[in-house]
């Protein structure tokens, strides 16, 4: 590991400033520490490189490609700056200890969290404090039986502090947060900042015990607290009971932020309610029902009927049972209790409607491609058995249902019909897997855990292997269309040139089939040579030496001007090969011409050329006037720009939907925008182009309503604000 720049600068201050302030036992501990902990960083940071890397190349769309590139480079530029600021973060709480009580970490209650206070922290912040959390706790737990002595020993060191308020410098907590501070500048977004939590947890907090371990040794020697007691064993059985505990309040957390999240929409939902004695308008006594139990319930759905065969899974369309009639002929179907019926607790048919307003705009969904809506829709009836047993499914985004749903949909969105399932391995793993959760699911949501990962793994191997060819794909269409477009530059600058000219049949030659390689090499090569202008320079000036010029001041011009560019057209067909067996004669003749021209005194062709201003014709300037076709041109260019600002906002890696004129309708992504070609590539699921357009012909698709830029967000999360959106606006 190469030395960490700035280590001994730091430890330095740290000494001058803490001389009449800290123990020798503490400064001899950071002086330890110190380059330990700086190593540690390095190897995450490299790390971090190394793993940005490998995401990149194995990104799934050019978009995450480019933006893990990215992020490798801000920290490539930024790692300097990262590690003096944590070193001189660690120097600061040397100096100023924060409070560290690992003894009593996890005894203490949580603090009630409302929906309100959640709304009022950044999404972003919340998810980095979160795997803060995670990580910190974890490394508590592993070190807890070195922590809590380094903790006594380095209390009874700092003035002012006692076992009632004890510090550690070294805790896992304020590391993390100083990780967090020193990559606060770094211009990334959440998910590349948890994978930097992720290492520094991995390479950093993981061998924090060493550190740990060196400094207790330290203080030891010193004679600190040399007798200090820990018993493991019982420490190890506290915390494991505890951490059971913790577990069961975060399952309760999670059941009361679902059901929180029930009760702020059930006013909503009354409306829907048929089943519940509180239902609007039931006018019935309380003991005329009895309310079914939550296990009750679930048997209920256990009974309803679903697909057994695989074969019934892909065929036909997306299905749609009527979950509220068929709960009612269930409920109608149980016996009676003391002459009282079944009926529903409020808030489980609630549930129950929600879940199926849910597929209703899941099944109504056109961004979500038809094979998956198929099956998709035979996992209604278990998502609610889900629901059923775990609220949190609509309050928690990482509920392992709502991923595994997110996952399928947001695979499955190249897919234009059904006919191209039979040829990709991807469907079969998606049929798969809805297959095992209609055989296998019996209550237990960590089915859904198991096959989420056994689905990305598939999808990470499947994915890399799209990439590969979408990227060979991307830089051939760039090099064939960079080609087509310098091409077609090249045949309009020599059309504009020599049209209306009189030019020698030899210097036309040369120029067409001659130095139209050269302009066209100079077009490809101009973003590293910057040669384009001076090839076409080039035929500027030697149309211009080919012209008679009677005045001495344009002849001394002509004589200055002539070897040069000789010399550079020889050197330019040289680079290019052309005409390599006769490449003397043909530079002979242009010589030949330009000789001649110079000689001829064509006063004639001049003055006619140059026409005087009594002679031209004089041309009474008319008012312009705007003729039915102009203008309507110019509503058309205003229609049309509407449709150019939405193609500003497609960005490479979305998905759009192409419609023929005879209705049939194919799903591409966005590959490549070649800019100096004005040009769209769009590629299939496997990488491979389906089609190229033109900005204005995308406009022009888009007008027509031809074309429609699919939505990608998080399936579960649309349905979900798409169905409560709804519910607000029936109920304003």
């Amino acid at each position: 590991m190469s030395e960490q720049p700035g280590i001994h600068s730091v430890s330095s201050t740290l000494g001058a400033q803490a001389d009449n302030r800290l123990p020798r036992e503490i400064r001899q501990v950071w002086e330890t520490v110190a380059p330990g902990l700086a190593d540690l960083l390095g190897s995450a940071l490299d790390a971090i490189d190394d793993s940005l890397f490998e995401l990149a190349n194995g990104a799934r769309s050019n978009n995450d490609q480019n933006r893990y590139f990215e992020t490798m480079r801000e920290v490539r530029i930024k790692r300097k700056g990262i590690e003096k600021q944590f070193q001189e973060g660690l120097a600061n709480l040397f100096r100023h200890p924060p409070a560290s009580d690992i003894s009593r970490r996890h005894e203490k209650p949580p603090q009630p969290v409302s929906a309100h206070s959640l709304s009022l922290v950044d999404n972003d912040d919340l998810e980095e404090q979160v795997a803060i959390n995670a990580m910190t706790n974890k490394a508590v737990v592993s070190f807890q039986g070195t922590l809590l002595p380094l903790q006594t020993r380095l209390t009874s060191l700092y003035p002012g502090h006692n076992k009632d308020s004890p510090v550690n410098p070294l805790a896992p907590e304020p590391l993390s947060n100083l990780f967090r501070e020193a990559c606060s500048d770094l211009d990334i977004q959440i998910r590349e900042r948890l994978i930097l939590l992720k290492h520094f947890d991995r390479y950093v907090l993981a061998s924090l015990g060493l550190v740990l371990d060196e400094a207790n040794r330290i203080l030891i020697q010193a004679g600190v607290v040399p007798n200090f007691h820990y018993e493991a064993r019982k420490s190890e059985q506290v915390t494991e009971s505890q951490t059971r505990r913790n577990k069961e309040k975060e399952s309760a957390a999670d059941a009361a932020s679902g059901k929180e999240f029930l009760e702020s929409i059930g006013a909503l939902l009354s409306g829907y309610r048929r089943h519940s004695p509180h239902a609007s308008g039931d006018t019935s006594g309380p003991d005329s029902f009895y309310i079914v139990s939550k296990k009750e319930l679930y048997d209920l759905l256990s009974q309803m009927p679903q697909p057994q065969a695989e074969s019934d899974l892909t065929q036909g369309r997306p299905e749609r049972p009527d979950l509220r009639e068929m709960i009612s002929d269930l409920l109608a179907r149980q016996p009676t209790t003391e002459g009282r019926t079944a009926a529903l607790e409020s808030m489980d048919e609630d549930l129950i409607n929600l879940v199926a307003l849910l597929f209703e705009f899941i099944l109504d969904d056109h961004n979500l491609s038809p094979p998956v809506q198929v099956l998709i829709s035979r996992l209604q009836i278990p998502i609610l058995k889900v629901v059923v047993k775990d609220r949190s499914f609509f309050s928690k985004p990482s509920h392992p249902a709502r991923k595994l749903l997110n996952a399928l949909a947001r695979a499955g969105i190249g897919w234009s019909n059904h006919g191209e399932k039979n040829r990709d391995r991807l469907y079969d793993e998606i049929h798969r897997v809805v297959h095992r959760i209609i055989e296998e699911f019996n209550g237990d949501v960590t089915l859904f855990e198991t096959l989420y990962d056994e689905f990305e793994t598939f999808l990470s191997r499947e994915n890399r292997k799209a990439t590969l060819v979408e990227q060979r794909t991307r830089e051939s269409e760039r090099g064939r269309i960079k080609s087509r477009k310098a091409q077609e530059t090249v045949d309009q600058v020599l059309k504009e040139r020599l049209e209306n000219r009189q030019v020698p049949d030899s210097v036309r030659e040369l120029l067409v089939n001659g130095w139209s390689r050269v302009m066209f090499l100079a077009y490809l090569r101009d973003d590293a040579e910057h040669r384009w202008a001076q090839t076409v320079r080039v035929v500027d000036d030697l149309l211009w030496c080919l012209r008679p010029h009677p005045e001495s001041q344009d002849r001394e011009q002509w004589v200055r001007l002539v070897p040069a560019l000789i010399k550079s057209v020889r050197a330019g067909l040289e680079e290019v090969s052309y005409n390599a067996n006769r490449l003397d004669s043909t530079m002979a003749e242009l010589k030949k011409e330009l000789t001649d021209s110079f000689r001829r005194q064509a006063l004639a062709e001049a003055a006619e050329d140059s026409l005087t201003a009594e002679e031209t014709p004089e041309v009474v300037p008319q008012a312009p006037s705007s003729t039915a076709v102009e203008r309507e041109q110019a509503l058309e260019d205003a229609a049309m720009a509407e449709h150019y600002e939405t193609l500003e906002g497609i960005q490479v890696g979305d998905w759009v939907e192409f419609r023929l004129v005879n209705g049939t309708c194919f799903r591409c992504k966005l590959s490549a925008v070649i800019e100096e070609a004005d040009s769209f590539v769009f590629v299939n699921r496997m990488g491979l182009k389906v089609v190229e357009k033109s900005r204005n012909e995308l406009a022009h698709e888009l007008r027509r309503e031809r074309l429609m830029v699919l939505e990608q967000g998080a399936l579960v999360d649309r349905a979900l604000d798409a169905v409560v959106g709804g519910l607000t606006r029936k109920a304003g």
